[in-house]
């Protein structure tokens, strides 16, 4: 509940995040309990770190998988791959 709440107090808040992604296959499982570190790898080379790991984590709690690298690579998790925003963007860096 609180994080809904600091996601509503936040500018970019995309309230189509409240709607379930699909779930499907992933080659890249990460435990929910490893979410937090497997985020700061995945935004380590981005200048907007703060929405690339609230994005990431929330998107690893949801999928439990978190594609490996920096960036792309997302076919090994079709949960993080395919949620994407109403403009058809992707939701998870």
């Amino acid at each position: 509940m609180w994080l809904i709440q600091v996601s509503l107090a936040r500018q970019h808040f995309d309230a189509s995040f409240l709607a379930k992604p699909p779930v499907g296959p992933t080659t890249c499982p990460v435990p929910t309990a490893q979410c937090s570190s497997a985020c700061d790898q995945r935004c380590s080379a981005t200048s907007h770190k703060n929405n690339c790991l609230m994005f990431c984590n929330m998107c690893c709690n949801w999928c439990q998988c978190v594609p490996p690298g920096t960036f792309g690579q997302k076919e090994c998790c079709s949960c993080y791959n395919d949620w994407k925003t109403e403009q058809g963007t992707p939701k998870c860096p």
